[in-house]
């Protein structure tokens, strides 16, 4: 785990996601994505995974840039309050994979305006994923 650093007010951002078939949506992210576990709970009142996904960031936007964002990778404004964006080093492969794990297609991936390749997909309990690799230099 991160070790604190007094001069970062924040260490490490977790989002934990609360779904209703815990052995799916578990091996959805870590058989789509490829990540290992780093840590199980099962203490007989529940189960949990810690998955660790690398650099976290927090992006917060007003719903014009959230429709034009939805707009530019899906078509239309189709996303909730809570998307998630995950750079990943090869687009299609992990489309592949989250599709061959029961992700939806929302849209095909795209090149979008500012150089990233994205493609927008489902989980199965619904997310909205938009998965992107970094344009090569």
């Amino acid at each position: 785990m991160n070790t604190p650093n007094p001069n970062k007010p924040v260490v490490e951002l977790r989002i934990a996601i609360t779904t209703g078939d815990y052995e799916r949506l578990a091996k959805f992210y870590c058989d789509g994505l490829g990540l290992e576990p780093a840590q199980y709970w099962n203490n007989n009142q529940g189960q949990a995974v810690l998955l660790n996904m690398g650099n976290a960031t927090l992006e917060i936007i007003d719903e014009t840039q959230a429709e034009t964002i939805d707009k530019i990778e899906a078509g239309q404004r189709v996303s909730g309050k809570i998307r998630f964006a995950i750079q990943v080093p090869n687009l299609d492969s992990a489309m592949e994979k989250l599709i061959a794990q029961g992700a939806v297609l929302v849209h095909p991936p795209i090149l979008t305006p500012w150089g990233d390749y994205n493609v927008r997909l489902r989980d199965p309990d619904g997310m909205q994923i938009t998965l992107f690799q970094k344009k090569e230099n």
